[in-house]
Formats: C-alpha cells, sequence, structure tokens
C-alpha cells in the first residue's frame, strides 16, 4: 500500500499539475479531492501543452483510474467541455469516476459569486467569479445539490425549486436583478447528468478497495497551503482546504492511510489575488521573474504577483500538513541572476519573527528579512542530475532544505516530465 498526498505549499500556482503527471505514472490511482473549475493545471506531455481545470492531471496516463472527489465543487459544463477538450486533443484518456457526494455549481451559483465580489467595492477578494464560494456555502449550509441529487429528477426537481425561491427573492429583492427561470436551469442540468450518470460512484468505497489492494493512491489537491480556509491568508483565501487534511475529509479517507504528503513549492513564490505578500517585487526583477517563469494564470490569465522564495511560508506550510517531501520548481526560471534572495524571517514593529503571523494585520506589516546567496549564470533545463547543477544551485536548494528542515526530493528544470531531477522516491 502506497498513498501519497500531494498539495501547494504556498499561494497555489506552484505546478502541481507537472508533479501530479510525473508521479501519477507510477500510481494507479488518482484523486482530487478539493476545490473547483477555480484551480487550473499546466501540463505538458509529450512536447504538447494541456490546460486542466477539474480532471485530475492524472487522466493524461490512459491505464490509470482518476476520481473527482466529494471535496470537489462541480460544474456539469465544465467538466464536459474539459472531457470534450481532451477527446479533440485525440487525448488517450485514463478512466474518470466522480464521487456521488460531490456538490455540484448552479448558475445561481456564479451569479450571487459575481455580484458578491461587486458588492465588496475596495474589500474585493479576489474571486475567480466561478461560483466556488457560494456553492461551498450551500454545501455548509445544507441545501447544497449534490451528484446524487442530480441523478434523480424528482429530487433535483424539489431541490432546486426550493434553492431557486430563495436565491430568486436574494437578486430581485437586494441586487435588483431579473429572477432565474427553473425550467430552463432543470433541463440544462437534466442534460448533464445523462451524459454524466456513468462516471458517478462512490468514491470513497473505490479509494479503500484500491488501498487494500496494494494499490499506489495519488491525492491531488488545488489552490495552495496560504489559501486555505482554516489556515491560510485569511479572508483572501479559498473555501476548502488544499492541506493534506482537506485529502481525507475530500476522498472520504482516514489519515492513517497516508503515507507520505509532498509538498510543492516554486524557486520564488507568486500570488494570484487580493492580500498581503511580504517577499513581492514591485519592480524590474518581479516583472523578470513573471516573464521568465510565464506567471499567468491557467484558469483566469491574470499575471501573478511575483517575490522572492519565503521560507516562512514553507516551513508554516510543513507544520499543517506535515510534508515528507518537498517538489521543488522552476529552478531555471531563476537561472542568470547575480545573487538570489531567500526570506528567512519577518521585522515586524521592530522585531524579527520567523513564525507565521496569525494576524492579517500583522502579517500585512510584515517586512522581508533576506539572506542573500550567489546565482548561477548556466542554462540548466538539461540537467538530470543533483550533482549536474552548478554549485550554487545546488547550494540554494540546500539552504532551502535547512531553512525548512524538509528534503526537496524532486527539482523541476523546466515543464517537461523529462525535466525532472529525482533525489529519492515518493512511491
Amino acid at each position: 500500500m502506497a498513498a501519497v498526498v500531494l498539495l501547494g505549499a504556498q499561494w497555489g500556482d506552484e505546478g502541481k499539475g507537472k508533479v501530479t503527471d510525473f508521479l501519477a505514472e507510477k500510481a494507479d490511482l488518482v484523486v482530487r479531492y478539493q476545490g473547483g473549475n477555480n484551480a487550473g493545471h499546466t501540463v505538458v506531455a509529450q512536447g504538447e501543452e494541456f490546460k486542466l481545470h477539474l480532471i485530475p492531471s492524472g487522466i493524461l496516463y490512459p491505464n490509470k483510474t482518476c476520481i473527482i472527489g466529494n471535496g470537489v465543487v462541480v460544474d456539469p459544463k465544465v467538466l464536459l467541455e474539459e472531457l470534450d477538450y481532451l477527446a479533440e486533443r485525440k487525448v488517450k484518456m485514463g478512466k474518470l469516476r466522480i464521487s456521488s457526494n460531490a456538490h455540484i455549481i448552479m448558475p445561481y451559483h456564479r451569479l450571487l459569486d459575481e455580484l458578491e465580489e461587486e458588492a465588496r467595492g475596495d474589500q474585493k477578494i479576489g474571486t475567480t467569479k466561478r461560483g466556488i464560494g457560494p456553492a461551498y456555502v450551500d454545501k455548509t449550509t445544507r441545501v447544497g445539490i449534490r451528484m446524487i441529487d442530480l441523478l434523480d429528477a424528482e429530487e433535483f426537481a424539489a431541490k432546486l425549486r426550493r434553492n431557486l425561491e430563495v436565491k430568486n427573492n436574494l437578486f430581485v429583492k437586494v441586487y435588483g436583478r431579473e429572477p432565474l427561470d427553473f425550467e430552463s436551469i432543470y433541463q440544462e442540468y437534466l442534460g448533464y447528468a445523462e451524459k454524466l450518470r456513468s462516471l458517478v460512484t462512490d468514491g470513497s468505497l473505490a479509494i479503500d478497495e484500491a488501498i487494500k489492494a496494494g494499490e499506489k493512491v495519488l491525492f491531488e489537491g488545488a489552490q495552495g497551503t496560504l489559501l486555505d480556509l482554516d489556515h491560510g491568508t485569511y479572508p483572501f483565501v479559498t473555501s476548502s482546504h488544499p492541506i493534506a487534511g482537506g485529502a481525507c475529509i475530500g476522498a472520504g479517507v482516514g489519515p492513517t492511510q497516508i503515507n507520505k504528503v509532498v509538498g510543492v513549492i516554486k524557486a520564488y513564490t507568486t500570488r494570484v489575488g487580493e492580500g498581503p505578500f511580504p517577499t513581492e517585487l514591485m519592480d524590474k526583477m518581479g516583472d523578470r521573474i513573471r516573464e521568465a517563469g510565464h506567471e499567468f494564470g491557467t484558469t483566469t490569465g491574470r499575471a501573478r504577483r511575483c517575490g522572492w522564495f519565503d521560507a516562512v511560508i514553507a516551513r508554516y506550510a510543513v507544520r499543517v500538513s506535515g510534508i515528507s517531501d518537498f517538489a521543488l520548481m522552476k529552478l531555471d526560471v531563476l537561472s542568470g541572476l547575480e545573487k538570489v534572495k531567500i526570506c528567512v524571517g519577518y521585522r515586524v514593529n521592530g522585531e524579527v519573527i520567523y513564525e507565521f503571523p496569525q494576524s492579517q494585520k500583522i502579517f500585512k506589516a510584515c517586512e522581508p528579512v533576506y539572506e542573500e546567496l550567489p546565482g548561477w549564470q548556466e542554462d540548466i533545463t538539461g540537467v538530470k542530475s543533483f550533482e549536474d547543477l552548478p554549485a550554487s544551485a545546488q547550494a540554494y536548494v540546500q539552504r532551502i532544505e535547512k531553512l525548512t528542515e524538509t528534503k526537496v526530493t524532486l527539482i523541476a528544470v523546466g515543464p517537461g516530465r523529462e525535466q525532472t531531477i529525482i533525489r529519492g522516491e515518493i512511491f
């Protein structure tokens, strides 16, 4: 038995898609455990680039089974478009299954997401406006519609009618909008139900059976640690739990089933949307990293905010998820720099702190305390072993390991599957 959780250890966009795709080669089952189509994973396979939002990255292997877990909120229209996208690209896909307990994103969720974000004015969170948050709200208030409900026309009609009564009252009386039409939504989603019916299963049971059979299971998270609803930079967070504990809830497995936790980090730090970012570079260096790293969102196309590597948040990610191994991404992006920096602590109110602060007011006031290391000029995109990296690149990786007390087991020196340096076994 081998069960591994793969998660983002920064603010998301760390390159989890590539690592999932890389590790999926040895896995039998790949499970996405939270988030929705607000996430975007870019994978390069055999020289071709694929952009995925809901389907686990392991789908690009034809002999794998992929499960969208109960912790994911599913927009059926987007899911079907993604399946069509892969079919048009003539991908020999693995087998896809959807947990019957996964909740559905409805049109009123998308509209409400947009209206609420607009109403926040200067206090915007930076939502993708895809209905993710409102869908999780309905889940928490126990009025959500699940895949299993969608497959029962009578049950679906009753829940949709009840929800629309409440939502339309809000749209009309609070936001001055026209009410949404029951019949058009009902018929549209019944069409989705028929197309997805054969894919719906008891996800937790399927995962349990795989583990008991000795199969290798990879749990894939979306977003990142600092976007976790409980442990992230609240309120600038997502509406689910990207940390390792989220895999247990969002896939339906016990914590004793997990063998390893792999945290994905970039060799620098990025963030999308609003919120504090101590190491953000608002200068030519930030622009240089953004362009060299192609730091534009897979889902939204938004330019990502870029900064130096932050060891404080990396240590924090290790703590809250029990990370056993790091996968360090985009080391090649830093090639050509004379000096590179690592944030080792924060200066706030005249003192230096080394742990992530719980108060966002304090976090906003934090100034990074940097260590400066020699850079490297060499092109490392073709390097196959750690020992063949330039000495200063090796030293940079080793300093990250020391500061986080966590081994860097995988190092990406380019976007392709083959551009990965392996320093130990994950499975």
